[in-house]
């Protein structure tokens, strides 16, 4: 038994992690002991490039280079007792176009992604509505990811953007600690997917943000909306190409509202927000002739819009603004119940950071859950008395997740996150067994 958890798949993973932070962290130990010890104090591994990286910063040019990946192994749920892995690659760069060209106020941006791996829920048949991988999807491939011009007017309180854009870059802005998506970016993607675009796929966009006091904020967005951006075969094809496609069916326009109080000396981020698409939208149970799909067939009738609201909450409640300390979330949003599948998550967590006196360590817990609309389990249930031998899940519950992880990092710029998470009625159904999964999540900076 001692010996067979070493030969676990999952095991190897933290094994060659531990080994790889244990490295780094002892690095002062070898005959390079400067360049060691800068690489084991920055956050960057490589460090500072001999310097080259400070004055190619002073000159207007910064980098944004980083490696993650997810490992799971799942324990129980879906139909298989298998390890999944999965990660990104990132490469960016910031062009500061005062400091080269003397442009006022512009910066130029670039980051491509490249995604590799396997999705656990999908192969172990566990049925869940949200990613046990958060890192995995949208075409394991290249993608541009941002391609976008920002200019500052008015001593910096308006700025524009303009280019490709995901849409969680500028709106309803939320971490990635966790590694299940119920918990991880913009909340609106994980339920209308289809149309809200997160990292790492981006559209041709435009964002325009005022900061109406040095605390408050609001802005507004229009995203081109196009089923390509969303299709995986596209994708492989065409996701690193800053090119237009055809097929544009209207645009997703966000309105957003921000404060960023500070609340005891402790930092905080309130958000809310509405969004509109105007693309048409298929309803989930009644045809064209507003009878049900199930029975009658036909094409499903066409809503000239979706819609949406959210609210983020984030507050430091104890320690050192910024630094030692918990920190508190709530996460809400809700989409129209016509047209989506999934139409409201919620999510609600801690994180401590400065765990055992070490700064860059953390713990995070997190419970949360995403709703399966009753209205598309309806059209399930009909089809299901019409089809026997035939029948479908019905979902039409809430898909509960609750997380916990420890965030070791070695060094700045190694993060290890081993992780816990229990899903309950995956996907919303009664008919889908529990899942209970062992996680790693890993990220290095360069």
């Amino acid at each position: 038994m001692r010996h067979s958890f070493i030969r676990h798949p999952l095991a190897k993973t933290v094994l060659a992690c531990l080994a790889l932070g244990a490295t780094a962290a002892h690095a002062q130990d070898d005959s390079m002991k400067s360049d060691t010890s800068e690489m084991a104090s920055s956050k960057y591994l490589f460090g500072d490039w001999g310097g080259e990286r400070t004055r190619l910063a002073d000159k207007g040019i910064t980098f944004d280079f980083g490696y993650g990946f997810e490992a799971a192994h799942n324990y129980s749920g879906g139909d298989r007792r298998i390890t999944r892995y999965t990660d990104q690659w990132k490469f960016g760069s910031a062009f500061d176009l005062e400091k080269l060209w003397g442009w006022s106020g512009a910066t130029f941006k670039i980051v491509v992604t490249d995604r590799n791996g396997r999705n656990i829920g999908e192969d172990a048949n566990i049925g869940t509505n949200q990613l046990i991988q958060e890192v995995y999807g949208r075409g394991q491939t290249w993608h541009l990811t941002i391609f976008s011009l920002e200019q500052k007017f008015f001593d910096d309180r308006l700025t524009w953007k303009v280019g490709r854009l995901p849409v969680g870059e500028d709106i309803n802005q939320f971490s990635c600690d966790f590694q299940n998506l119920n918990f991880c970016g913009a909340q609106p993607g994980n339920i209308v997917g289809d149309y809200w675009v997160n990292w790492p796929t981006s559209q041709w966009a435009t964002v325009l943000k005022l900061d109406t006091t040095k605390d408050t904020f609001v802005q507004i967005a229009a995203y081109q909306m196009n089923p390509k951006y969303v299709d995986d075969r596209y994708a492989r094809r065409n996701g690193w190409k800053p090119n237009f496609p055809s097929g544009t069916t209207g645009a997703l326009i966000p309105l957003e509202f921000g404060w960023k109080p500070s609340v005891n000396g402790l930092p905080g981020s309130y958000r809310a927000g509405v969004w509109y698409n105007t693309s048409d939208g298929d309803d989930l149970y009644l045809n064209e002739d507003h009878l049900p799909l199930a029975s009658n067939g036909g094409t499903p009738l066409q809503h000239d819009s979706r819609r949406g609201a959210w609210i983020t909450f984030q507050q430091q409640i104890t320690g050192v603004a910024g630094g030692k300390g918990a920190s508190v979330f709530l996460n809400y949003t809700a989409a129209d119940h016509a047209t989506s599948a999934t139409n409201n998550q919620f999510a609600v967590g801690m994180e401590y950071k400065g765990i055992f006196d070490r700064p860059n360590d953390f713990i995070g817990a997190a419970f949360g859950g995403s709703h399966a609309n009753g209205y598309a389990a309806k059209n399930q249930r009909l089809f299901n008395a019409l089809n026997p031998g035939n029948e479908g899940v019905i979902k039409d519950g809430y898909e509960r997740v609750a997380e916990v992880f420890y965030s070791w990092s070695p060094i700045p710029s190694i993060a290890i996150r081993p992780n816990l998470q229990y899903i309950k009625d995956p996907g919303g159904s009664k008919q889908n067994d529990d899942a209970f999964v062992l996680g790693l999540k890993t990220s290095v900076a360069f």
